[in-house]
C-alpha cells in the first residue's frame, strides 16, 4: 500500500500540471470516463492542426457525440449545441467551462442562430477548433443526414481548414434516437464499440458541403467496418 501511495501521489501530481486550464483537465477527465464506457478504437487524430483555427464537421448519432470528439480531440474543442441541454440546471456550469456554443432555431429565437455564428468566428479568429454537427440534428436512422447550409455560412466568414470526422457504434445506446427519442430509454449497452475516424483536413476553398458529406459518409463506412467485425476496412 505504502509502495502504491508512494507512486500514485506523484503521478497525480504530474497529471494536475500537465492539465494546468480547467479546460484541459475536463478534456482528460472525460477521455477516461469514454474509455470506461465504451471500448473505443481512434483513427486520424493527428489530422486535427496542432496549431491555429480549424473547423470539425462530424454525424451526430447520440447525445454523447461532443464527449466523445472532446474527449478525443489533442486539442480543447469549442462546439455548439441545442440551447435546452446548454442550460440544463445540472450541467450548464460544465458547458460554460469547455466554452460550448448555445444555438436555438430562428422559431424559438429570432437572431438566436447570427448570435451563436459571431461565437464561432470570434473563438476561429482567437485561433480555437470549433466542431459542429452540420446534420443540424441527431440522425433517425442511423446514417449521415443531408449537411445544411450553416457550414457555408461559418467558412464564408472565416477560411479556416475543415476536418472532416465520422462516428460509428453509438446508433442503438439510449443516447441515440433508435427505438425512440433519444435519453428516453434505459441504457442497454455496455463497453460497446464504438469508432471516431478523423479524415485530412481540407483547405478552406475545397470545404464544399457537398464534398464534405461525401468524406464523413466515407469515414463513416470506414468506422462501421470495424464496429461490426472487429477489423479495418
Amino acid at each position: 500500500m505504502n509502495g502504491a501511495w508512494l507512486w500514485g501521489v506523484p503521478a497525480l501530481l504530474a497529471f494536475l500540471w500537465a492539465a494546468r486550464s480547467p479546460r484541459t483537465l475536463v478534456r482528460r477527465l472525460v477521455f477516461m470516463l469514454v474509455q470506461l464506457l465504451y471500448r473505443m478504437r481512434y483513427q486520424g487524430r493527428r489530422h486535427i492542426p496542432a496549431h491555429g483555427p480549424a473547423l470539425v464537421v462530424c454525424n451526430h448519432v447520440s447525445f454523447m457525440d461532443a464527449l466523445v470528439i472532446g474527449g478525443a480531440s489533442p486539442r480543447p474543442l469549442r462546439f455548439m449545441m441545442d440551447r435546452h441541454i446548454y442550460e440544463s440546471p445540472w450541467l450548464n456550469w460544465l458547458f460554460r467551462l469547455v466554452g460550448a456554443i448555445p444555438v436555438d432555431s430562428e422559431r424559438a429565437d429570432p437572431g438566436g442562430l447570427k448570435r451563436a455564428l459571431h461565437q464561432v468566428s470570434q473563438a476561429l479568429r482567437e485561433g480555437e477548433v470549433v466542431m459542429v454537427f452540420p446534420e443540424g440534428r441527431l440522425t433517425r436512422d442511423g446514417e449521415v443526414q443531408p449537411f445544411r447550409r450553416g457550414l457555408e455560412l461559418i467558412l464564408a466568414r472565416d477560411a479556416v481548414p475543415v476536418v472532416p470526422a465520422s462516428l460509428a457504434g453509438l446508433w442503438g445506446s439510449w443516447t441515440s434516437n433508435c427505438g425512440g427519442p433519444a435519453l428516453g430509454k434505459s441504457p442497454r449497452r455496455f463497453r460497446a464499440r464504438v469508432a471516431l475516424y478523423f479524415g485530412e483536413p481540407l483547405p478552406p476553398e475545397q470545404a464544399e458541403r457537398g464534398l464534405l458529406e461525401a468524406r464523413v459518409r466515407q469515414l463513416k463506412a470506414e468506422a462501421d467496418t470495424w464496429v461490426t467485425t472487429g477489423r479495418r476496412a
